[in-house]
């Protein structure tokens, strides 16, 4: 199973993250951000994606080995929980971020019988709110949720705290701070740039951390 750096350095080297102190990216809320995540360029890079769908598979028999379905999140966390089902030999399925609007209303695709054990794959945790809205919808089909598994978390207080308010444990298999450990290591930011980084991630609207 690889580290959660080796995940990071993984992420970093097909530029599914990128981290940009002094250039930052502009997030739909408006906030400046110095990092910016796209997992789905796993999916286009055969190594990575090995490391990380076999990494999730280990992560889900060592943390919830009575699990009995994996379900992706939409639309993300589709493919890498269809990969790591196919790895467990485990049914798998994935929930919309609402009911179709057509043919049975699906929100859950699959089949999913009451009282299964569920883990949730997804790809990125950032404040949680989309994680939590699968969560419950599972819940509300009847599903037992043990957790979920991602590939990534930026570990914001406010996703921390939303997890915990609603009952969900969830394991990252790389996290911001293996991340910036990566990338100093790779002189892709300077030293320097940790400690404003990471105050970044404690207030993301207190633009202060762009200040060197």
């Amino acid at each position: 199973m690889a580290t959660a750096k080796e995940i990071a350095k993984g992420l970093l080297d097909i530029e599914a993250v990128f981290l940009r102190p002094d250039q930052p990216f502009t997030w739909a809320s408006g906030i400046k951000s110095p990092i910016y995540c796209d997992n789905r360029l796993t999916l286009t890079s055969p190594a990575v994606r090995r490391m990380v769908e076999e990494t999730i598979a280990v992560t889900v028999k060592e943390k919830y080995p009575q699990a009995e379905v994996l379900m992706g999140t939409s639309t993300a966390g589709i493919a890498h929980a269809a990969i790591a089902a196919w790895i467990l030999d485990m049914p798998m399925g994935y929930v919309r971020s609402g009911n179709k609007d057509h043919g049975r209303g699906n929100r859950i695709e699959g089949r999913l019988l009451p009282g299964q054990k569920v883990v949730v794959i997804e790809d990125l945790i950032s404040t949680a709110g989309s994680c939590i809205e699968v969560v419950e919808a599972l819940r509300e089909a009847g599903a037992d949720v043990l957790g979920v598994v991602s590939i990534f978390t930026y570990g914001m207080k406010k996703g921390i705290e939303r997890l915990a308010a609603a009952g969900v444990e969830n394991h990252s298999l790389s996290n911001f701070d293996a991340l910036l450990e990566a990338a100093v290591e790779s002189g892709r930011i300077e030293a320097s740039d940790v400690e404003r980084l990471k105050a970044f991630m404690a207030n993301p609207s207190d633009e202060r951390w762009m200040k060197k």
